[in-house]
C-alpha cells in the first residue's frame, strides 16, 4: 500500500513537473504572423533555430497572405508581424495596432515568362513590359489573392498607366493561390507572371519559363517587422517580441539573413534601419 501511495505521489509529481515545463515553454514562446514568402522560401526555418539557440525563445509561425496576417494581428492573435507590403504596414502602425515598423531586409520581384517571349519585352523596364503584355493580350497569371505580391503587381500596372480592372480579359488569369501555384499556372499556360525571386529560385519545374525582366528599381521588395501594440492587446508578449525584433535587426540577425542560400544563391539582403518608424 505504501508503495502504491508512493507511486501515485511520484506520478502526480511528474505530471505537475510536466505541466510546469509546458507552462514555462509556453511563457518562452511568441507568435509570429508572417507572409508565406518567408516561410515557403525556407528563410524562417533557417533563422528561427539560430534565434532560439541564442535566446531560448521559441517562435511559432502563422504564415498567411498579407491581408490575413494583419487580420490575425488586429485580433491580438500574434506578437510580432513580418511582411512585405509597406503601405499596409504603415497604415497598421498609424491605426495604433503596432508600436513601430522597422526595415529588415529586401529581395526583388522578377517578371517571369516564356522563353519565346511573345510580347517581346525581354530586358525592358517593368512598365514598358506590362504595357506590351496588355497591348498584345499575352497570357498573364496574377496571384489574385490579396497577398503582398498581388498588391505589388497591381501597383505596377498603375505605374504602367493601365487600369487593370478595366483592361483585363481572357489573357489575364487569376490563380487565387500562393506563388508556387501561380508559377505552375504560368508554366502550364505559357504565360507571364510576377514572382518574388526567392519563390522563382525554389520553383524547380520551370518548363519553358525564364526571367524576362529584372533589376528595375521598382521591383524592390522591402520587408518590415513590427511589434503588435501591447497597450491595445495586453496578451502580447512585449519583452519577448521585442527581443526577437532587436535580434532580427542586430548585426547577428542581419548576418543570419545574409547567410541564407538556396542552390548557392542569396535570397534576402539585410538592410535594417533601427530608426525607422
Amino acid at each position: 500500500m505504501a508503495f502504491r501511495r508512493l507511486s501515485v505521489a511520484l506520478a502526480l509529481l511528474c505530471g505537475l513537473t510536466a505541466d510546469i515545463g509546458a507552462s514555462f515553454a509556453e511563457d518562452r514562446a511568441i507568435v509570429l504572423a508572417s507572409t508565406t514568402a518567408t516561410q515557403d522560401s525556407g528563410l524562417l526555418d533557417h533563422l528561427l533555430p539560430i534565434f532560439r539557440d541564442k535566446t531560448g525563445i521559441d517562435v511559432r509561425v502563422i504564415a498567411q497572405r498579407a491581408d490575413e496576417v494583419l487580420n490575425e494581428a488586429r485580433k491580438g492573435d500574434a506578437d510580432v508581424v513580418l511582411m512585405h507590403a509597406r503601405p499596409q504596414e504603415e497604415k497598421f502602425v498609424a491605426e495604433g495596432f503596432a508600436v513601430k515598423r522597422f526595415d529588415v531586409m529586401y529581395n526583388d520581384y522578377v517578371l517571369i515568362g516564356p522563353k519565346s517571349d511573345p510580347a517581346g519585352v525581354k530586358g525592358k523596364d517593368i512598365a514598358t513590359a506590362l504595357k506590351a503584355i496588355e497591348a498584345k493580350g499575352a497570357p498573364f497569371v496574377t496571384r489574385g489573392d490579396r497577398s503582398g505580391t498581388h498588391a505589388a503587381e497591381l501597383a505596377l500596372w498603375i505605374v504602367a498607366g493601365i487600369d487593370i480592372a478595366a483592361a483585363k480579359g481572357a489573357w489575364y488569369r487569376e490563380a487565387k493561390e500562393g506563388m508556387g501555384a501561380a508559377l505552375e499556372a504560368a508554366r502550364v499556360a505559357n504565360a507571364y507572371v510576377l514572382s518574388d525571386r526567392g519563390s522563382w529560385i525554389a520553383f524547380k519545374e520551370r518548363g519553358d519559363l525564364d526571367i524576362i525582366v529584372e533589376g528595375d528599381k521598382r521591383l524592390l521588395n522591402q520587408y518590415g517587422v513590427m511589434l503588435v501594440n501591447p497597450e491595445k492587446f495586453p496578451s502580447v508578449k512585449k519583452e519577448l517580441g521585442q527581443t526577437f525584433i532587436d535580434w532580427l535587426i542586430s548585426p547577428d540577425g542581419q548576418a543570419a539573413i545574409a547567410g541564407y542560400r538556396v542552390d548557392g544563391q542569396q535570397l534576402f539582403f539585410p538592410n535594417a534601419d533601427k530608426s525607422a518608424g
